[in-house]
């Protein structure tokens, strides 16, 4: 049974045209932006994306994805593996009745695990060394219907991560390093921001967007904002009324009533900041919390062209996945793999090479690299090339690698 990993990509806007705006984690800011949906696979390799209408989240979009998944597959089961802007019980049972099975960490507050629960766990995946501390139970939702499996890993300093899993077949300490094999996709998005800069604008046209579609009512938003700032200032009155009874000397005010007449001005201040919470909850409570997005933007509502930019993501993602290729060829011969696999591939392909045509044959003769092992690394892979018989586009021409001087 095979996993999927979905997540959501945000691509930040810079333009003139009012577009909506989406969270972008590693600018801790909302800014306007276009939000896309990647499905990787185990190794991290990219399958396919979706370009969300008006920034959807993931609860929306996840349905919308796996569907374009069924049609892929047909009725093979997968398990799809998602992070906590997925989180949601309802969306659980809806997957599990289409037939997938999820893997995603627990959102909220949690019961926290007795310690004597868990245990240690020893393992070599993927030919690595695994070592996690878990404990693993059993867990109900939506009132009991949604019965699902909590395997909960315990960090060297008493941090517990809640994983939820429909998976019951899998040990524990695989649900956990499935769950923790999300950082491939993490690396991938990175590294495609960095090398192939899937956040370039690459088409500047316009398309008008419907609009009759919700979006967040801002009016509801600013009276959140109050309500955050109310309840804040109502916690700093009463720690600070808090400390004043504790520090009260109870010989000058042996009775409440005395406190209460001595610290007037502040207890007045605390109901004061109790009723504005309740008028503004009040008032909140009349506030739809999405409208639509024509009552709240001036002007042409529009979106950006996706074609472009759907087709400059699938020249992308087969750049990367040769680049896989080629990098799980060299895997064998090369130490350093994990950190600098990709890299030595670049090397590769920027490096110079003779090229000569004789007998049927084109010959691709590549100069050493700069060091010693990553030229021997590289005879692998030609080798490899060579024995494909690969016959260059447009002609009869076999290919033919090597290493122009050896090593």
């Amino acid at each position: 049974m095979g996993f999927l990993y979905v997540d959501g990509h945000v691509r930040v806007y810079h333009g003139r045209h009012k577009l909506p705006k989406a969270h972008v984690a590693r600018m801790r800011l909302s800014v306007p932006a276009t939000s896309d949906y990647w499905v990787n696979d185990m190794t991290g390799d990219p399958l396919f994306v979706v370009t969300a209408e008006a920034n959807a989240g993931m609860v929306k979009m996840l349905p919308l994805v796996l569907e374009e998944v069924r049609t892929l597959v047909g009725e093979r089961r997968l398990t799809v593996v998602f992070d906590r802007g997925g989180y949601s019980p309802a969306l659980f049972q809806k997957l599990i009745a289409n037939g997938f099975d999820i893997l995603t960490y627990r959102k909220g507050r949690f019961p926290h695990v007795p310690k004597s629960r868990f245990h240690q766990h020893r393992v070599s995946l993927d030919g690595r060394k695994v070592v996690y501390t878990l404990a693993d139970q059993g867990i109900r939702f939506l009132k009991g219907t949604l019965r699902l499996r909590q395997v909960t890993r315990l960090a060297k300093d008493g941090h517990q991560t809640p994983i939820l899993t429909s998976r019951r077949d899998l040990p524990a300490v695989q649900v956990a390093y499935r769950m923790f094999e999300r950082w491939r996709q993490e690396n991938f998005f990175k590294y495609m921001r960095e090398e192939y800069l899937i956040d370039a604008l690459v088409d500047y046209t316009v398309l008008p967007d419907d609009p009759q579609r919700d979006v967040p009512n801002p009016k509801r938003a600013a009276i959140d904002a109050k309500l955050r700032e109310a309840r804040t200032e109502l916690s700093r009155l009463q720690a600070e009324y808090g400390v004043e009874a504790l520090e009260n000397i109870e010989r000058t005010r042996p009775t409440m009533r005395g406190f209460k007449i001595a610290k007037g001005k502040l207890g007045n201040a605390i109901f004061t900041v109790m009723k504005r919470i309740t008028a503004l909850e009040a008032k909140r409570s009349t506030i739809p919390r999405r409208v639509p997005v024509k009552d709240v933007v001036d002007g042409q509502i529009v979106k950006l062209a996706p074609e472009r930019k759907l087709l400059t993501n699938l020249l992308k993602m087969l750049a990367y996945q040769s680049e896989s290729d080629l990098v799980r060829l060299v895997a064998q011969h090369y130490r350093l793999i994990e950190e600098e696999g990709r890299t030595l591939i670049q090397s590769v392909l920027s490096s110079t090479a003779d090229i000569e045509v004789s007998d049927g044959v084109l010959q691709v003769a590549i100069e050493p690299l700069s060091s010693a092992h990553r030229t021997r690394a590289l005879q692998a892979p030609c080798e490899e090339l060579t024995r494909s018989e690969t016959v260059f586009p447009g002609s009869r021409l076999r290919l033919r690698y090597s290493v122009r001087c050896g090593v």
